[in-house]
């Protein structure tokens, strides 16, 4: 077997791991609360065929559309019958798809740095746990990777074809979530420097021209209509493509007053760098970090006779600091934020892995970088594997996030149990007295019960006496206890670190509840 064809099926082998280590116990996780938000929101899409873009919240549209496949798939139109599995293939679907958006890079990358390159994606615990998020960001990535892929094809190539994929890929970038455009000015600014850098040492003829203004055109065409199209919901919002622009206002405000996302600029590289949280282990990804290092100085490095431009690993590395720099300067913060500027570490790091293998001339030089690559591999998937079976729900786990906790799982297993005995069953009752961000993700979880009210002040949810369940935040428990009269029990139960829920049950289902209980 040839070396071409040997890391062909290393390829495959990468890919197909990469892809079991997103699908194992996939619904092992709670629903965060960003999950079950995204999820009510498609129901709509789901069952009415309705979307109508928000420009305060869920961020772009792509996430819905594309879920619709799956979810007719697994469940036809009905929402009630949708699983966390179900929802959560999407994202591992294009997390591995960024896999194998690598191959497209294998001329300007070699394929063996391909290789090494789709290895770190297959195993980093932080795009594994994210390409199990039913959240917009890996798709983001997905995009992003292909629209770099198409531009470097086309600058190759020169056909309409790469113009209208790449046009493709960014206006799939702009309808999945507003921090594109941090990708989009990251990108450009990458593409000015890395000119420059290379204008005074090689010929013009082998510099990438200016694209055909045809060819522009078909570009821009491209990505206009596809967000056109997502944004106004197939012609039948068309006040979602304005509010597609106004929106970067909002999220313009949002980055500047982060409250409680508030972080440091060092919080994304900390986490990646070394994390450990209580008694729990320790978590780095600085293998890729490290060699992401060795393949950004090794783009500037003096070129031998016959080596190719290193234009895209200039502008690779252009674009992974001008990104990290500009996400780590925004106050707002949040783990996944990341995934946009580390994928080009990753990208670095397999040219690196290379560069260190075929500058390594003496024996034991080599055998040195095997051990540490190979042992820093093993490292990182046992990491991948206690982030998201282990540690999924943990707050020792630094990719997890105002996460959903075990605790919660028990208060849904409750209600359903007491459902099971009362009379109206699915029908029952139940009321949910909290603010917002304390409601969720009970919309996921009780979206197959069919009289469910949620209000954010006691005063408002009327009369309580004959409300078999009620499920209130802490803050509203003590002023709801006079107006029940002593006719429920109270279960408190963990929502997230700090914050718990109260469960108000009446007290001849509980009486119930306890008989049933008894004759097990």
């Amino acid at each position: 077997m040839n070396k071409k064809a040997a890391c062909c099926w290393l390829f495959l082998l990468v890919v197909l791991g990469g892809l079991l280590f997103r699908l194992i116990q996939l619904d092992l996780r709670p629903m965060h609360h960003d999950e079950a938000n995204q999820a009510v929101k498609f129901s709509r899409l789901l069952e009415q065929g309705e979307y109508h873009y928000d420009r305060t919240e869920h961020h772009g549209p792509s996430l819905y559309y594309l879920s619709l496949p799956f979810a007719w798939i697994a469940s036809g139109t009905s929402f009630s019958a949708l699983t966390e599995v179900t929802l959560r293939l999407v994202p591992v679907i294009f997390g591995v798809g960024i896999i194998l958006l690598f191959l497209l890079l294998k001329h300007s990358l070699s394929l063996e740095a391909a290789v090494f390159s789709g290895l770190f994606a297959a195993v980093s615990p932080a795009l594994v746990f994210y390409s199990r998020f039913y959240i917009q960001e890996t798709l983001l990535v997905f995009f992003l990777m292909g629209a770099i892929a198409s531009g470097w094809q086309y600058l190759q190539k020169r056909s309409l074809a790469w113009a209208a994929s790449t046009g493709f890929f960014c206006g799939m970038m702009f309808t999945t979530k507003e921090t594109c455009i941090v990708a989009f000015g990251a990108m450009f600014s990458a593409l000015l420097l890395t000119h420059f850098s290379l204008k005074k040492s090689f010929r013009s003829d082998d510099m990438p021209r200016m694209p055909q203004a045809s060819h522009l055109l078909v570009f821009l065409g491209t990505g206009v209509l596809v967000s056109l199209l997502l944004y106004s919901s197939f012609f039948q919002n068309p006040k979602g493509i304005l509010d597609s622009v106004l929106a970067f206002g909002t999220y313009f405000s949002r980055a500047g007053d982060a409250g409680f996302h508030s972080h440091p600029w060092y919080y994304y590289l900390k986490m990646l760098a070394f994390s450990q949280y209580g008694n729990g282990p320790f978590w780095s990804e600085a293998l890729i970090l490290v060699l992401a290092v060795v393949g950004g100085f090794a783009a500037f490095r003096p070129l031998s006779n016959g080596e190719p431009s290193p234009f895209f690993l200039r502008f690779i590395t252009f674009y992974t600091l001008f990104a990290t720099a500009v996400y780590s300067f925004i106050p707002y913060k949040t783990p996944w934020n990341m995934l946009p500027f580390y994928i080009g570490f990753i990208l670095l790091a397999g040219y690196g892995t290379v560069f260190l293998f075929t500058t390594s001339k003496k024996l034991i030089f080599r055998t040195i970088v095997i051990l540490v690559i190979g042992s820093g591999l093993f490292h990182l998937g046992m990491q991948s594997y206690s982030a998201n079976i282990t540690f999924c729900a943990d707050s020792r786990n630094p990719y997890v996030y105002s996460q959903t906790s075990p605790d919660f799982m028990h208060l849904v297993k409750r209600i359903n149990d007491l459902a099971l005995l009362h009379p109206d069953q699915d029908q029952m009752l139940i009321k949910v007295i909290t603010q917002p961000d304390e409601a969720w993700p009970l919309p996921w979880y009780l979206r197959s019960f069919g009289r469910v009210g949620y209000w954010q002040e006691v005063e408002g949810a009327g009369e309580f006496t004959d409300v078999p369940l009620i499920v209130s935040s802490l803050d509203k428990t003590f002023r709801l206890q006079p107006a029940l009269e002593g006719n429920h029990i109270l279960e408190y139960y963990e929502l997230r670190p700090e914050v718990l829920l109260a469960l108000h049950i009446e007290r001849s289902l509980w009486d119930i509840f306890l008989k049933k209980q008894s004759e097990k």
